[in-house]
């Protein structure tokens, strides 16, 4: 099955979305996890309020260079506990790596 842009990027923002709120919350994880580009997955971060999935980057205390954690803070419109169901068929959809 070929998805349409709209299709990957939508399953795509759903995954990442999956991924942070199971603990692959950082960029460096999400892209070891997915083997998307780092361009490809801040942008992706940056674009689930989109989806009105409210994500907020999480400072570790006393830490610098803004070392921490991405956060689901809101899933908006979005069942967490359908994409959870479906996040393999998702993952196979994007081809990305069996985690």
């Amino acid at each position: 099955m070929t998805l349409s842009k709209t299709q990957s990027s939508f399953y795509r923002r759903l995954y990442v979305a999956h991924l942070i709120a199971g603990g692959t919350a950082s960029i460096p994880a999400l892209i070891e996890a997915t083997g998307m580009p780092r361009r490809t997955a801040q942008d992706t971060v940056n674009a689930l309020i989109e989806l009105d999935i409210h994500c907020e980057f999480e400072q570790q205390a006393g830490a610098r260079h803004h070392i921490g954690r991405y956060v689901i803070r809101d899933w908006g419109p979005i069942d967490p506990t359908w994409v959870a169901a479906h996040a393999e068929r998702l993952r196979d959809a994007l081809g990305y790596p069996p985690g």
